[in-house]
């Protein structure tokens, strides 16, 4: 009888070992590539986040962060919208130590005909613009016009569609990657398109301005410090020059997101270490106590001309098999997991979460899978090394 029709014969002999040792295989494959994907995925986000802020010094109306999360605004699009008078614009520019500035209008669509959800609009100017032209870029290379608008990767729209934005036909001439944030159901437009949509919005009897005129209003201001400038002397020498505004280092607001990151990744890479190296006593105990059962067995293998290579061999066969199947398993029920459900997880955890490429994810499944192999491989070597050693005479005598 051939090895490898000796190694199924001896699993299927044993079928609730050989399951509980693909159950452990199982384990270990969805520890390794699971903890390896959510920390990738956080760490992506995070990048991106930081990639498409941009600016030094964020400048918003006094009072903003009692109205909507902030943070959840600027970096992740959750929806919401304020205003504070132009004239800021003025003020700033006198500033020693501000290079650049530009503004930005936000507004939020009552509905949307394209998503369930509350649409953030975001408006940009198209000549001083330095934080959001330049990745709007990789999905339009035009100029915008009046009611042209790129849409995020998560809103259903496709180049080419209109988009009802308060009774206003707006027109889809891009679409941007996915992020792994709430930017991705975000749509992007002119701060001329923008005042436009504040004016049908007043006309279907929602007002988000009281008195004011759009023309007169901006949401936000965001500054390119020189590069002599000190950053937080400038947020603190604007917030001392003006009134009625908050100026915010942008660092400022990725720090508490990204402590966040360094405590979940810690939590991911610890339980991970911890279901792994469990896993993995489990799984070297077990083979060992399979050699033991075995040892008759082998006896007799060897009292009929089998060498201890041939054994060696047997066992490191049925821990292929067994190691295959379940890193091959976990790789598969960890993909069904996290990929479905990877915007649930990032609301829960509340941190951006951007999956690797396919290619990558690939070699991630992989990885994982060959680390469980290895890691079968050495409890078969081990439990070969035993089978080894035995007496063949002894064992047969004393019918164990």
């Amino acid at each position: 009888m051939k090895l490898k029709a000796l190694a199924f014969l001896g699993l299927r002999r044993r079928p609730l070992r050989t399951a509980a040792l693909v159950i452990i295989a199982t384990v270990l494959s969805a520890a390794a590539f699971g903890g390896q994907i959510l920390v990738r995925s956080l760490q992506r986000g995070l990048e991106s986040l930081e990639q498409r802020l941009g600016a030094d010094i964020i400048v918003l109306p006094e009072g903003a962060e009692s109205k909507v999360d902030l943070q959840n605004l600027l970096l992740q699009g959750t929806p919401g919208y304020f205003y504070m008078d132009k004239s800021v614009m003025s003020g700033l520019s006198k500033i020693n130590g501000v290079e650049k500035l530009s503004a930005q209008y936000f507004l939020v669509s009552a509905n949307a005909e394209c998503c369930t959800v509350q649409v953030q609009i975001i408006g940009f100017d198209e000549e001083s613009d330095f934080t959001v032209k330049p990745w709007l870029k990789e999905a339009y290379s035009g100029a915008l016009k009046e009611n042209e608008i790129i849409v995020g990767a998560g809103l259903s729209t496709r180049v080419g569609h209109t988009l009802s934005l308060y009774g206003v036909e707006c027109r889809a001439v891009g679409k941007l990657e996915k992020t792994g944030t709430g930017l991705d159901t975000a749509v992007y437009a002119t701060n001329e398109t923008v005042k436009g949509l504040i004016k049908a919005s007043a006309k279907q009897g929602i007002a988000v301005l009281s008195k004011q005129s759009p023309e007169d209003v901006v949401s936000s201001v965001y500054i390119k410090a020189a590069d002599s400038a000190d950053i937080d002397e400038l947020t603190a020498e604007i917030n001392k020059e003006l009134d009625g505004v908050q100026a915010v280092r942008t660092k400022s607001m990725m720090t508490g997101t990204a402590e966040k990151l360094k405590v979940f990744s810690k939590s991911v890479t610890a339980l991970t270490a911890s279901v792994w190296g469990l896993a993995a006593v489990i799984m070297l105990s077990s083979f060992y106590l399979y050699a033991n059962e075995r040892k008759k067995e082998f006896a007799v293998l060897r009292a009929i001309g089998f060498s201890r290579r041939q054994l060696g061999g047997l066992v490191l066969k049925q821990s292929l098999i067994t190691s295959g199947a379940g890193g091959a398993a976990g790789v598969l029920l960890t993909a069904l997991v996290i990929l479905p459900f990877v915007r649930l997880i990032e609301q829960k955890a509340a941190l951006p979460l951007l999956l690797p490429g396919w290619f990558s994810t690939l070699l991630y499944g992989a990885a994982a899978a060959v680390t469980v192999l290895l890691t079968g491989s050495l409890s078969a070597a081990l439990s070969a090394y035993k089978l080894s050693r035995i007496d063949t005479g002894k064992i047969l005598r004393e019918g164990c």
